[in-house]
This record gives structure tokens, sequence and C-alpha cells, in this order.
């Protein structure tokens, strides 16, 4: 049962993959009208842009946070092109050093945007320049050693800084005070998913009969970018084993194959619900116990796997451990144990 599982392959993980770069630009929504779902999140990005154009003024810096692959560079692409400002992209695990940043912000242009994926990863020596940057649009440099050291300071054109992290709770609080607007994205429905699949799909130039639309949607655990991975994959099956025609059959068979089930979840999935199924009755058994079975690290299992199956409802967080629910049971096709048996482990 134990095997170390590489989350680096998953076609269901919502993280970047260095395949998704090509198809993410290809595929990106280029305005809010093109972008589908996060409608609450689109109407207050509507009126906060709006507000900013008639006073002919950048709009406040932005904190877009949320799971991994719903949208938030593409957002930030968005925002680029209807303020039609120039953006710079760049991420935190980039930004090494005060002098890297420095660089950066000495570079933009007046009104330009500066984009920051994974803005969590900001070491603190670069968020305490960064204050300074944001608020006053001034930049302050320590110049020389010891006590011949002197500050220079040195003025910013004004621009819009949009952060972008997965991970909110990781920001600190100063940081997260300086954004004038914050937006957190959601999973998305079924049928929003199913609008995304179409249209992916007729950019790919795919054609979808029947139900393949909704069995690829339906599949993709309400990510878009998911959504256009298995699109892919599927693509090539019908290429290969098809005769042209996406047909419901086929891309079921094609995500069969892919070891996808009906409800998104992959093998590794699947491996975590039968290790603490099959090792520890069901639960609840602590996180350490979980990870060391399945020869992984505790914040990967949190964090990657157990969001999605908490979703479903079928993985419960207790202060005792983690407990499998009788919805995941069924879906394994296993009988969940009765209470004596929970009670010996």
């Amino acid at each position: 049962m134990s095997q170390v599982i590489e989350k680096s392959d998953r076609l269901v993980q919502g993280d970047e993959q260095n395949e998704d770069k090509v198809l993410d630009t290809q595929l990106r929504p280029k305005t809010l009208v093109e972008y589908v779902g996060q409608e609450q999140v689109k109407a207050n990005l509507e009126i906060f842009m709006e507000a900013a154009r008639q006073r002919r003024e950048p709009i406040e810096h932005v904190l877009l946070y949320g799971p991994p692959g719903l949208g938030k560079t593409t957002l930030a692409h968005i925002i680029a092109r209807e303020m039609r400002a120039p953006i710079r992209i760049t991420s935190g695990p980039a930004i090494e050093r005060a002098g890297d940043l420095a660089a950066i912000l000495t570079n933009l242009e007046p009104g330009s945007i500066l984009f920051i994926d994974e803005i969590h990863r900001l070491n603190k020596v670069i968020e305490e320049v960064l204050y300074p940057a944001m608020e006053e649009y001034a930049l302050d440099l320590v110049i020389g050693k010891g006590p011949s050291a002197r500050t220079l300071r040195l003025d910013l054109p004004h621009f819009t800084l949009i952060g972008a992290t997965t991970r909110y709770h990781l920001l600190s609080g100063p940081l997260r005070n300086r954004f004038g607007a914050t937006f957190r994205l959601n999973f998305y429905q079924p049928q929003e998913m199913v609008q995304i699949v179409k249209r992916s799909a007729k950019l790919l130039g795919l054609v979808l009969e029947g139900g393949a639309t909704e069995a690829i949607a339906h599949r993709s655990r309400a990510t878009p970018r998911v959504a256009n991975r298995l699109l892919k994959r599927v693509r090539d099956y019908v290429q290969v084993k098809g005769q042209g025609q996406t047909t419901a059959e086929l891309a079921t068979a094609a995500l069969d194959q892919l070891a996808v089930d009906p409800l998104g979840l992959d093998d590794l999935d699947r491996q975590i619900l039968r290790v603490i199924v099959e090792k520890f009755k069901g639960g609840p058994v602590g996180l350490n116990a979980v990870a060391a079975a399945l020869q992984e690290e505790e914040g990967t299992i949190e964090e990657i796997y157990e969001p999605f199956l908490m979703q479903l409802g079928f993985l419960q967080r207790t202060p005792r451990g983690r407990t499998v629910t009788e919805a995941a049971y069924q879906h394994l096709g296993i009988t969940p144990p009765n209470e004596n048996q929970r009670k010996l482990v």
C-alpha cells in the first residue's frame, strides 16, 4: 500500500505544471465578459476599475486568494488589459534580495501593474521594503554599513500591486492591510465548468458531442485548469482511438484510462481514503500516522489532497484526527465498520 506520492504529475492537481503555461496562455480569457464564473468577484472588480478609470487613476492594490487553478493569474491579466496598463509578472520565490525588488520597482512605468504570484513566499526583509513602496510610492535603500550607513529614498511611479496566493493565512497582517481590495476565488459550479469546457474545446478546435462536455466538466474538480488539462488528454485519446468525433463514450473511456473517476478523484485521492479505511478502520487517526503510512509529508496531504476530499464530504477533520465519512465508503464500494469495530482501533 505504501508508495511515495508524486504530486507534480497529477492530472487533477490545481497547481501549474510546465505544460499548462502554453495551454493557459492559449485558453485564457481576455476580458471580464469572457471570464466564466466568480460572478461576485467580477461585479466588484468592474465597479472598482470603472471608478478608477473615471478618476483617471490607477486602481488600488489588489489581493487575490484561493485554491490553485481557479484563475488568479488570469484575473490579473484581465485587470491590466481593461485598465490599459502594462503588466510585469514575478513571484515571491523569485525575489530573493531587496535589490531584486528595487530593480523591478524602479523600472515600472506610471500606472503599470506588478503581479506577484505566491506572494506569501516573500521573505520578511522584502516585505519591509515593499511597505513604503505600496503606501507612499517610495523606496528606502540603505547605503553603506555601520556608523556611516545612510538611507536614500527614491520616488517610484504610481503603480498597482496585484498579489496572488493559495495560502492567505501565511500573509503577515501588515502586508494584508496594505491591499485596497481583497477577493477570494471559490470553486466553480457544475454549469460554469460546462461553459468553460465548451469554450476551451472551441478554441482548441475540438467538437464535443452528446455528453462529452459534461463528462469532462464533472471530473474536473470544479477547477478550470484541471478541466483544460483533461480536455487536452481527451483530445489526444480521440485522435488515436476515435474517428474525429468526441462522443461521451470516448471522453469517458479516456478519463477512465487516466484513472480519473466520475467525481474527479484519482488514484492518489482514493489511496488516502483507503489507507484510513483499511489501516485505521476509517479513523479518527492523526495526520502524522496517515503521512507515515503513505510515506508523504504531512503538509502535502493537508494542503494538496485533503481540501477536495473535504469539499466532497468524504473526509472530516476532528479534534481526534481524520475520519472517513459514510459517503466515502459508498464511493469506494466498501461497507462501513460499526461503532464497535471503530473502538478497537
